[in-house]
Parts: C-alpha cells; structure tokens; sequence
C-alpha cells in the first residue's frame, strides 16, 4: 500500500470506525487530510453524546475546521467509510471540500439516493475504496445487536 493513496487514508478512517465499535456506536470512521496531513478525525458519537448530528463526518470536518481556522476545506479530502446521509452531505457541501472518498455504499440513507448535486459542484467524488472492510464492520455491528436483541 502507498503511502498517502486512498487506500492508506481509508484505513485511517476504518481506525476511526474500529472506534465507534468499541464504544458500541454505529460503526463509521472519517478523516479529513489536507496536502498529505490529517488534520480533523472523528467517528460516530451518537450514542454518547446523545446527539444525533454527531455523525463521523460532521466531527471530523469541525476538527479540521479549527485546526485550519476556516470554514471551508477547499483542498481537502474527507475519507469516510460509508457513504454520507443527507444532512453529512449538506454539511460537506457547505465546507467546500475538494475531494470526498468513501468506502462503503448506503442504498437506504446515503446521499447518492438523491444524487451528486448535495454536493459542491467542484467536489470530486469517489466511492468503493476499501468497501469489503468497511461493510463487514457495519455488518458485524448490526449482526451483534441482533444476536443481543433475541437473547
């Protein structure tokens, strides 16, 4: 695996979703990288925080918010691991960002139910990194909640 591909980036954030696992959240992982550097994490805290925007994807892009002072994120990459839902991608779209990778597609609440257009118009966009890895987890998570719902 090269260093700084998207596959190196994807695993950062499938760590961040092996976190949201061990705190028995919905397991998904994201990270926002600027020029090589990651500069914002975040993993699903709904649970926690007791908040139900404290999605991945809005954590990791007001960490990378601050830790850049701004608040757009007009060179960065955000790399999560399951597609984002509607209200993550509205957010994105408001930062601006110039790439979104994600791992694992969402067919039920993912954004691309409604099409690229939640987005930036200058947002690239790619899916499918790392995408077996990323399922399993969630798989795992919800196959876990129904083994512990019928005992």
């Amino acid at each position: 695996m090269d260093l700084y591909s998207d596959e190196y980036f994807m695993h950062q954030a499938y760590k961040e979703a092996q976190h949201a696992f061990e705190n028995d959240e919905v397991p998904i992982g994201a990270i926002v990288v600027s020029k090589t550097r990651i500069i914002g994490r975040g993993y699903n805290q709904v649970e926690q925080l007791n908040d139900t925007t404290a999605h991945a994807e809005m954590i990791a892009i007001t960490s990378a918010m601050s830790y850049l002072g701004s608040k757009y994120l007009q060179e960065c990459t955000l790399y999560v691991t399951l597609e984002p839902c509607v209200m993550c991608a509205g957010a994105l779209s408001w930062a601006q960002l110039d790439r979104i990778v994600y791992g694992a597609e969402d067919p039920k609440r993912g954004f691309m139910k409604y099409g690229k257009s939640l987005l930036h118009p200058k947002t690239k966009l790619e899916f499918g990194v790392l995408s077996g890895e990323c399922s399993a987890l969630i798989r795992k998570y919800f196959l876990s909640k129904r083994i512990h719902s019928t005992s």
